[in-house]
């Protein structure tokens, strides 16, 4: 676990912008508040290896949870707004990996 702008974040090897041993491009910079625990991991392997429990995806009508931390920033966003973002934060604007999007399904309902 590493405090990220004040938030704990779980992950391996993580970086001071919630990268991990997984994902570490420089886009790699948001961290996700599992809707099975309510904690933040930087990916779901990381939630995979050190949670110690199966990850549960967050229904639609949970979309406006506050569960998106930017580690550029620190702000926290709603999913509804991650989904809408256009690979950028919402309030520093900094990218995003693009790539992420293929991973949704594993974190928010379709």
């Amino acid at each position: 676990m590493r405090l990220i702008h004040g938030h704990p974040v779980f992950g391996v090897d993580l970086d001071s912008q919630s990268r991990c041993a997984h994902w570490h491009s420089e886009l790699d910079i948001v961290a996700i508040r599992h809707a099975c625990c309510g904690e933040f991991y930087a990916c779901a392997q990381c939630h995979e290896e050190l949670s110690g429990h199966e990850a549960a995806v967050w229904p639609l009508e949970s979309f406006t949870e506050p569960a998106i931390l930017c580690g550029a920033c620190g702000a926290v966003h709603t999913i509804a707004a991650y989904l809408n973002c256009e690979d950028h934060c919402p309030s520093c604007s900094t990218p995003y990996n693009p790539g992420c999007r293929r991973h949704r399904h594993l974190y928010f309902e379709a």
